[in-house]
């Protein structure tokens, strides 16, 4: 599980002992269950301390209250999206061709609304802000697969647009079906290929 640590994570602090490591990976986890079986209205940290079986100034030395740790959590799963989609992007049958790769991010993307605790609701957090943050890790992600200039702002547009357009139409795939309509996340991955031919082909 990948760790939220980074600058803009809503952390108080970073841990610095791996002891600190595992009590704020606890928190996150908790946080996650929390929102799965009650939603954000229902989260408190002191639910989540009770759940992650720690005193509740634990929670405050690295958050300040709720929103904080749905932040965190945010960014600790486009930290894990990140992680897996790389890895699946280096197997040897992903080959080199961008179309290929757009399949297996929706893929790694349906996987983890799927499966994550907490992500259905919350995935990586408030559309616009995390969704953009997403969009800036994208052009690394993609690598030689990009038939442009990492830097051109034409593609970090295009890749705004790809990832608010996917993110609207697979909550629509998942609104009705908790596994995610298949017809739905099908159609998703055919309008992304195709917007993104206009700038990438």
């Amino acid at each position: 599980m990948a760790k939220a640590q980074s600058a803009d994570s809503g952390l108080r602090r970073a841990p610095v002992q791996q002891r600190s490591t595992e009590r704020l990976e606890r928190i996150l986890d908790a946080c996650a269950r929390l929102l799965d079986e009650g939603g954000y209205e229902r989260l408190s940290t002191r639910a989540v301390a009770a759940r992650a079986g720690v005193p509740i100034g634990s929670v405050y030395r690295f958050f300040s209250d709720k929103r904080a740790l749905a932040d965190a959590l945010a960014h600790r799963n486009l930290d894990e999206f990140v992680e897996r989609a790389a890895a699946r992007l280096a197997e040897p049958g992903a080959g080199p061709e961008w179309r290929t790769a757009v399949d297996i991010l929706v893929d790694e993307y349906t996987a983890m609304k799927r499966t994550a605790p907490g992500f259905a609701l919350l995935d990586f957090g408030v559309p616009g802000e995390t969704n953009h943050n997403l969009a800036d890790r994208l052009p690394a992600l993609l690598g030689d697969r990009l038939s442009v200039d990492p830097a051109d702002p034409r593609l970090r547009l295009a890749l705004v647009i790809a990832v608010e357009v996917a993110d609207t139409a697979l909550q629509l795939a998942f609104r009705d079906d908790p596994s995610g309509d298949p017809d739905v996340i099908a159609e998703t991955k055919t309008l992304i290929r195709a917007y993104l031919g206009t700038v990438l082909d």
